[in-house]
């Protein structure tokens, strides 16, 4: 009788095991995904560059600022758009395209669950809005919350896109506003080339992230970093594997 247990134990997780890569949730893992180039956490480099990144803006006063921030350092970056966002202050998304930053897209609704169906709409509803701005279709896409399966991944690759996450030591989480020092020291203990480093410019009080990038990014560009697109980083990797 144990045994008959067993089995139908076996066969039912065989089968609840096989839906499930079926319907895309397995993770084929970082080491596939970076040898593919569909996914971009960081690159090696001895190159002192680092890609500052920036989701769910834009916002009109915490986008401004740290654009202002940029300008002020001749920094570039990368802003992770959230469409209905965009929609709602395209001076800004326009603002960022023309002052030399990268816009990328960051689905329409900033949904935390999502059909595969559904991503590709709010994709292309995101790239669409970007675009009628701008002139400019975004080709990279970082999931919410950094969330991703499989089924995900191939639906963002076959839209076109490249998937960006960030540097899993550069997760500032200042969405959770732990104090301008701590956010400060996330980074510049951590900082090294070839960085991806995940702020946010919109989604609730960026105050802190604000004051903490007055005091990052100087500091950064007087070890000698230079601050470069996620495209620009990318380039970057693909030119050095070229010479090698």
């Amino acid at each position: 009788m144990t045994r008959n247990y067993v089995f139908i134990f076996m066969v039912f997780f065989l089968i609840i095991s096989g839906f499930l890569v079926q319907e895309g949730y397995a993770d084929r893992g970082r080491p596939y995904y970076e040898e593919t180039g569909e996914v971009v956490w960081d690159i090696k480099t001895e190159d002192k560059i680092v890609a500052l990144t920036f989701d769910d803006g834009p916002h009109p006063k915490y986008t401004a600022a740290v654009l202002d921030l940029l300008a002020k350092y001749d920094a570039k970056a990368t802003f992770f758009i959230i469409g209905k966002n965009a929609e709602k202050y395209p001076e800004l998304v326009l603002r960022s395209y023309t002052e030399g930053h990268e816009l990328a897209n960051h689905t329409y609704t900033h949904p935390f669950k999502i059909s595969i169906k559904k991503l590709h709409e709010e994709l292309q509803q995101t790239n669409d809005t970007i675009y009628s701005i701008t002139g400019f279709s975004p080709v990279l896409f970082r999931p919410v919350g950094g969330n991703y399966t499989d089924a995900m991944i191939n639906a963002a690759v076959k839209d076109g896109y490249k998937v960006v996450m960030w540097s899993w030591h550069q997760d500032t989480q200042d969405w959770k506003e732990p104090g301008v020092k701590k956010i400060v020291q996330k980074v510049m203990k951590g900082t090294k080339p070839g960085d991806v480093i995940l702020f946010h410019d919109g989604g609730g009080n960026r105050t802190q992230t604000i004051k903490a990038l007055e005091e990052i990014i100087p500091a950064l560009k007087k070890q000698g970093y230079t601050f470069v697109t996620i495209s620009e980083l990318i380039e970057s990797k693909q030119q050095q594997e070229q010479v090698q």
